[in-house]
Order: C-alpha cells, then sequence, then structure tokens
C-alpha cells in the first residue's frame, strides 16, 4: 500500500497535476497551452523552476525541476515554448504581455478585468502616472491602431532603443499595450496594438479593487492548492498587505484555510490529506 503523503508532499502533487508539470499531462500544443491558462487563470511565459507559480514553459517540459538552459537555440523544449507563445499571441484568445512583475505572462479573459482594476487607470490619469517616452509611444499607436517596433519607435520620437523598449515595458504593465502578432521575415519584430481591440468588453467590465484582489488569490490557490508567506504576492507583484487582503477574503468565503500567517490552503485539499 502507497504511504500517505506528507502535506508537502500532497501540495506538490496537486501543483503536477493542475500546473500540468506531469509528462502525461504537459502542454503539447496551442489548444493545450490555452486550455493551462484558462485553468489557472494567469501563468508565466517562460519561467522555470528558479520561480513561483504556473508556466508554459515547465507545463511544456512536463515535470517541476526543468529549468532553461543557456543555449536555447538546439533546446527542444524551450523551442516548443516559445513558438507557442507566438500562436498564443497571434490568436488572441487569452492576455500576452509583460505583465506579472514586468515578465512576459498569460492572462485568462475571465481573469483579466481584475488585472485590469489593479494596475491600469484611466486615460485621465495618464498624464500623472505614465513616464514622457511611454506617452509619446502610446499617442502614436492611438493614431494608428497598430505598428511594428522598428516603425513605432520611429514615429514615437523614442529612437533611443533602451529607452524605448523601457516605455514598451512599463505600457505593458499598466495594460496599455499589447503585442498582437511576431514576424521573423526579414528579422524578427513584434507588432504592437491596443488591447482594447480584442479585449473589448474585459476592459469595459468594472470590479472593485477588493473583489479583484480576491478573485486573483482564488485563481493562485485553486491552482497551487496552498500559497506560503509571501507566494502570492512574489508571482503577481501585488504588495503583501493586497495579496493578504485576498487570501483573507476567501478564509471569510469559506473557500480557503489559514494554517499559520501568510499560509492559506485551499479548503477541499486540507480534506483530502
Amino acid at each position: 500500500m502507497r504511504p500517505s503523503l506528507t502535506l508537502p508532499e500532497a501540495v506538490e502533487a496537486y501543483r503536477d497535476r493542475m500546473w500540468r508539470r506531469d509528462t502525461e499531462l504537459r502542454v503539447e500544443n496551442v489548444r493545450d497551452a490555452e486550455a493551462l491558462v484558462e485553468s489557472v487563470g494567469f501563468c508565466a511565459a517562460l519561467s522555470d523552476i528558479r520561480r513561483p507559480g504556473p508556466s508554459l514553459y515547465l507545463a511544456v517540459c512536463g515535470r517541476r525541476d526543468a529549468q532553461i538552459p543557456r543555449n536555447v537555440q538546439k533546446d527542444p523544449e524551450t523551442s516548443l515554448a516559445w513558438t507557442l507563445k507566438d500562436e498564443m499571441l497571434r490568436r488572441g484568445r487569452v492576455y500576452y504581455g509583460k505583465i506579472l512583475k514586468g515578465r512576459a505572462a498569460f492572462v485568462s479573459r475571465r481573469l483579466l478585468p481584475c488585472f485590469v482594476s489593479i494596475w491600469s487607470f484611466s486615460r485621465q490619469a495618464e498624464a500623472s502616472k505614465l513616464s514622457t517616452d511611454a506617452r509619446a509611444v502610446l499617442k502614436v499607436l492611438r493614431r494608428e491602431w497598430e505598428m511594428a517596433t522598428s516603425d513605432l519607435r520611429t514615429a514615437s520620437g523614442v529612437k533611443e532603443r533602451a529607452r524605448f523598449n523601457k516605455a514598451l515595458d512599463e505600457l505593458q504593465r499598466n495594460f496599455k499595450v499589447i503585442p498582437a502578432d511576431v514576424t521573423y521575415d526579414p528579422v524578427f519584430t513584434y507588432i504592437w496594438s491596443l488591447p482594447e481591440t480584442r479585449f473589448s468588453e474585459e476592459f469595459k467590465k468594472e470590479i472593485t479593487r477588493d473583489q479583484a484582489l480576491q478573485e486573483m488569490a482564488r485563481a493562485y490557490l485553486t491552482g497551487a492548492g496552498m500559497t506560503l508567506r509571501g507566494e502570492l504576492a512574489r508571482v503577481t507583484g501585488l504588495s503583501a498587505p493586497e495579496a493578504g487582503l485576498g487570501n483573507w477574503a476567501l478564509v471569510d468565503e469559506g473557500f480557503a484555510e489559514r494554517l499559520a500567517p501568510g499560509v492559506y490552503r485551499l479548503k477541499k485539499l486540507g480534506q483530502t490529506t
């Protein structure tokens, strides 16, 4: 008879299933990848064992201990994860951008209004919250709707590559622009657009900050089974107090239970371990 799993073992086994860190459940095509995002709500694109949370790359590998090699060009798993990332951003069925602490990630449509509520802001507030370079880039995109990286850099007047990339990262973090396509001929480049062009209904949906925090915590806890102290904040970029508010709301609802300061467990998982 198989011995009972300890709590840490049970949690890792649960995460392996939910995050597809399992050979039999690994992601092999774009439909699998989109299903992963829909299931977990949000996940990193190309992170590995060195960062917490679900990841497309780990799901492609089908194991929890995978680490991206230095020579990624010759690695079939990294190549597949990169190809799936490109397919997903083209299809536009899930949201993609540098959003989780400025790192490339995906968000499901159902959870997108929560992320917008937390990190975006109104057009009226852009003058005070966006840098001059970011506003210059955004102004061009709002006029043209879609533009390749090099053309956008020229048209915005932000011609220094480092400044331009910093402005694009800022706009992505605040859900103001998205990469809508990518081309490799004759050179690699993203085609940039406005998120409202693809996700208009999600951007119109109004949700309070408290509701957003609760639903983000719910999505993560559903996939993780248990969150350790500071884990939700590290994965999402939320502040520790905000992550705590989200988790406490789940406890009040009866969805989660608090095991220790900052440690929360999915209630149904506690009933089976």
